[in-house]
Formats: structure tokens, sequence, C-alpha cells
């Protein structure tokens, strides 16, 4: 399996992570894929190692960082993602839910992103809390046929899925799935699994049954099986098509 979002870097497994990865190997997890949240996240992510699982490290800003306009974003930006080590864009995205006062510098700051992705022709990975309109909106601006990611956490609503898998967006599909008046596992069921990656986002949005405590990779195991019991097909497929997803995406050249 794959967890295509993953911040195992962060404080949060400070003290047991050689732990947390053992259990995720033993789940099965093979790759972890680490979105940054600011640029001192680099640093961190260099420590994260285990011998049985690899990991791939991104390079962005979180919108809930951006309280201020950025001087040399792009340059700064531009500067780690066209490094071979990096290989994708974020998270980058838009974030209303603490706050709207600076939605402007969020957005600008996720424009930068989406050039900074189509100049090191590298995918996107895109936070969406509260701004989907927003959000689509603006990748739809950007989309001139070489953008490609995944809107992460997908929470949306039938049409909105269809509308990002229009624009060249995979869906990450992660705890929320199994939340039991979430919904979102009636919107999944509608949207084809061809536009699908597996994740965690741990230590947040932790699946059932263990919603309340850190979330870590190994959990990836649950929402890959919830998919299994929406589309009514076994564990391994839905590992075998949204691993096929992840690496086509993040790998194209290696997949032709």
């Amino acid at each position: 399996m794959i967890d295509t979002h993953c911040h195992i870097y962060l404080d949060q497994f400070q003290d047991d992570r050689v732990d947390v990865l053992d259990r995720a190997h033993a789940a099965g997890v093979t790759d972890i894929f680490m979105p940054a949240i600011d640029f001192s996240s680099l640093d961190e992510m260099q420590a994260v190692h285990h011998s049985s699982i690899q990991f791939h490290n991104m390079a962005g800003l979180h919108p809930v960082d951006v309280k201020a306009p950025f001087p040399d974003l792009e340059e700064t930006l531009l500067r780690f993602c066209q490094s071979d080590d990096i290989v994708g864009v974020g998270e980058t995205g838009l974030d209303y839910y603490w706050s709207t006062e600076h939605k402007e510098c969020q957005k600008q700051s996720l424009n930068v992103h989406l050039n900074v992705a189509k100049q090191v022709a590298k995918p996107i990975i895109l936070h969406n809390r509260e701004s989907t309109s927003d959000l689509l909106a603006t990748v739809e601006e950007q989309q001139d046929g070489s953008l490609t990611g995944i809107w992460h956490c997908f929470n949306g609503t039938l049409e909105e899925g269809k509308k990002a898998i229009d624009l060249g967006l995979l869906l990450g599909i992660g705890g929320v799935i199994t939340f039991k008046n979430g919904g979102v596992d009636r919107t999944v069921a509608q949207l084809p699994m061809e536009y699908m990656v597996l994740e965690t986002d741990a230590p947040y949005l932790t699946p059932t049954p263990y919603r309340g405590k850190r979330n870590e990779p190994a959990y990836v195991g649950l929402v890959a099986q919830k998919l299994a019991d929406i589309f009514e097909c076994s564990r391994e497929e839905v590992i075998t098509r949204t691993t096929a997803n992840a690496n086509a995406l993040f790998f194209p050249k290696e997949n032709i």
C-alpha cells in the first residue's frame, strides 16, 4: 500500500517513530509520501528512515501558515521543487475554516504553487477546508493541460468530485470515509476508483475505530478496506488500483 499523504516527520511521532513505521510495514505499507507544512519541514523529512519503507518528499507552504505575503516565494519554492528529491508541490491550497482574514494571501500562495508545479512538471497537493469553490476556480484558471495533483482529504459533493477529476486531479481518500455520519462514503461510491489514491494525513483524521487517537500510516489499510466495502470488491483490488494510480501520478515517466 501507498500512503500518499502522511506527516510522519512531525513531533507527534518523535518518541516512537520507529515503532510506528514497523507497524506500517507490518500492515503492508511500502511507500509514504510526505507533504511539507513549511520549508523547515524539509530538514525534518531528511531524518525519517526505515529499512523497508520508501519515503518521498514534497515542498510547500500549508495555507493555514500563510498570513502575509511571502517575499520571493516563487523563487524559493522553485529552488526546492527542482530537486530530484522532491516529488510533489505542497501541501498548498485554501483554508477558510479557522479564518477568512487571509484569503487573498492564501490565493496568492496557491497561485505561486500552481505556477511552480507547472514549471517543474510535478503534482500539486491541495488542502481544502470550506473553500471548495475558490479552490476549484483557481485550479481551473491555471489548468493549461499540464497540471496534475491530488485533492487531499476529499470531502466534496458528487459534482465537486467530478469537477476535480475533469480538472486533472485525483481524489485523496482517507479516514473521513470511515466516519459514520460524514456522508463522504456515499459520495465516493458514485465516483470512479480510477481517480482515487489512499492516504492517512497522519497524525490527523484518524479513521474509525481509532477516532480520537493519533493517526498513523498503518491505518491506511482501514481506508482500503472501507473502499473495498463501498465498491464491493476485494481489498487487494483496491490496493492494486490505488497503488497504480499513485505511481502513475508521481512517476509518469516510469509508467510509460
